[in-house]
């Protein structure tokens, strides 16, 4: 999981990953569950604390869970074959816990940093790529609703364009094709229990908490 750390996160934030993805050499240095920066009820009322705790405390965990379970059994398997029937776990646990970090640091409480974009350089990208913040807003909307099945809506840059885009992953899939400025959970599990099936609710609600000021200084550290 290691060099897909790498190839998703990048410069400073790569190294970040590296440190914490880095195979285990020893039970000490097992994939943990990383602590919230903030109360379980702390998103509320735009997202529940039944959610968040559900969310981070069972299905975060059962990736942590997985991804560890992944790594040993590829590190005790006697043939190629059977590592290479491990990959697929990998992938998944490993997109999993990687997705989870970034989103919960992604997130802030709308009494402290959350949903405020101030003058800077993250905002000043966004007018330039998307016209304005509210028609970029719309628009990762429109794109991450419209995504079948489980995955993720992200804001990434392009490092070849120099540009922000919007782009979608399936399932747990990591972004590869870009550096995650955003990334926004469209599992079910994030956002059932409180808006059901009604995506755009939770999509248009959770603008109110997402931490800009994360999301710029991932930008300032790949620009």
């Amino acid at each position: 999981m290691l060099s897909l750390a790498r190839t998703a996160l990048k410069p400073s934030i790569a190294a970040r990953a590296a440190r914490q993805f880095a195979a285990p050499t020893a039970a000490a240095s097992l994939h943990t569950l990383p602590e919230l920066p903030y109360a379980y009820n702390a998103l509320e009322p735009h997202i529940s604390a039944e959610i968040m705790t559900l969310h981070h405390q069972k299905h975060h965990q059962t990736y942590v869970n997985g991804l560890n379970a992944a790594e040993e059994a590829y590190a005790k398997s006697p043939s190629i074959k059977e590592q290479i029937g491990l990959q697929a776990a990998l992938k998944f646990n490993g997109g999993g816990h990687i997705n989870h970090s970034l989103f919960w640091k992604n997130l802030a409480p709308a009494s402290g940093d959350g949903g405020k974009l101030s003058d800077g350089p993250l905002k000043k990208a966004i007018e330039q790529d998307f016209g304005s913040v509210e028609a970029f807003k719309k628009e990762f909307n429109t794109k991450t609703a419209a995504l079948q099945g489980s995955g993720w809506g992200w804001l990434g840059y392009n490092s070849s364009t120099k540009k922000l885009e919007i782009v979608t992953t399936p399932n747990q899939d990591p972004l590869l094709s870009h550096t995650p400025i955003i990334g926004v959970d469209i599992w079910e599990h994030a956002f059932y229990l409180q808006y059901k099936n009604v995506k755009p609710d939770y999509l248009n609600a959770i603008w109110n908490v997402i931490n800009f000021k994360e999301a710029e200084k991932r930008l300032v550290e790949v620009q």
